[in-house]
């Protein structure tokens, strides 16, 4: 009789060796991120956090989100570096609308074959993120999937936990009318409306390899990372009494800026207060895009919105400026019942 190989896991095309290998870097980037509060180290089956002391009633505010088909762009380039700072922006931006401070990330990193070498880029850029938010990275998940994913292709997920004190929890009942409206520039086109630029480049055969704009690489307009507002906002809420937050993500101002107003309000926003980067412009003019799927796919330079009182309106600005946002008043509240919509665009056809 015939003897046959014992068949190993790694034979599947999984080597648990690898990624036990990655968990050993991972600790030892990891733990310059960690705040007094982080109470064990990445290795075990989950992490402990205690709730910093300061706060009398905590309350804990949890975000989850990705990167999308920005992740598609980083493959095909083999451009790593600035994924991870996406992955953690897309979460702790989420987090800050509620005025809360991001304390806990995790992430879910799921690939057809672990290379090392990728996997501690992308690591390097969410340890960045997480610098830059003040936030400790205290744990995730890797997992090699042969049968799920191509060799190079890779997903990710990001989990944090912040907190904030119940009687600062920054909610939409503050709203008014006469209320005015801060916007905070974008880096460039953050992590959202991917699929479409993916279309439109396809469709006109673009070589974003070579392709100039502004002087720069397509590809590099493409891959900007994702603006952290954590520290600036923080910095506004400590001083101001801010009304309402939005993060600007998929869907845009149009489907993002009615989140946070009551019923009986309308955001009116004046177009003439800014001017939309060129990567923007571009993206309507290649691919033929109205300005309303604009407005209701990608951020057009705007990746916050604040809603404070008017008697605050100099204040807000000097703040946020001093903290280095490209800060400005682009619109104000109104009664609904003036256009019969939560949303309105004053000069959209000039």
């Amino acid at each position: 009789m015939e003897n046959k190989k014992s068949l190993l896991y790694k034979d599947s095309g999984v080597n648990i060796k690898s990624a036990n290998n990655l968990i050993k870097k991972i600790k030892s980037l990891a733990r310059k991120t960690h705040a007094k509060e982080v109470m064990n180290n990445i290795g075990g089956f989950s992490s402990l956090c205690a709730i910093p002391k300061k706060y009398h009633q905590p309350i804990l505010v949890l975000s989850t989100d990705g990167v999308g088909t920005k992740l598609r762009f980083a493959i095909d380039n083999n451009i790593y570096k600035n994924i991870g700072v996406d992955l953690v922006a897309m979460c702790v931006n989420d987090i800050i609308t509620q005025g809360a401070q991001p304390l806990f990330f995790l992430d879910y990193y799921a690939t057809g074959k672990l290379n090392l070498d990728i996997s501690i880029k992308i690591i390097e850029g969410i340890i960045t993120g997480c610098e830059i938010s003040k936030c400790s990275l205290v744990g995730g998940e890797t997992s090699e999937m042969p049968g799920m994913y191509a060799k190079k292709d890779f997903d990710l997920s990001g989990f944090c936990v912040g907190v904030v004190e119940k009687s600062k929890i920054i909610n939409v009942d503050k709203v008014n009318i006469g209320n005015s409206i801060i916007a905070l520039s974008s880096s460039g086109l953050h992590s959202n409306g991917y699929s479409l630029i993916r279309n439109i480049i396809k469709k006109n055969k673009i070589d974003y390899h070579n392709y100039l704009l502004d002087n720069k690489k397509l590809i590099d307009h493409l891959l900007i990372p994702t603006r952290i507002y954590v520290n600036s906002i923080i910095n506004l809420i400590k001083k101001i009494n801010v009304h309402a937050i939005a993060h600007i993500t998929g869907g845009g101002l149009i489907e993002n800026i009615p989140r946070i107003l009551p019923k009986n309000t309308c955001a009116v926003i004046k177009e003439k207060t800014w001017k939309w980067p060129n990567i923007f412009s571009w993206i309507s003019k290649i691919g033929n895009i109205q300005k309303n799927e604009m407005y209701n796919t990608f951020n057009c330079g705007i990746g916050m919105i604040i809603i404070i009182s008017s008697k605050d309106i100099q204040n807000s600005l000097k703040i946020l400026k001093d903290s280095g946002e490209n800060a400005w008043i682009i619109g104000k509240i109104i009664d609904k019942n003036l256009y019969k919509q939560s949303i309105y665009f004053e000069n959209f056809f000039d």
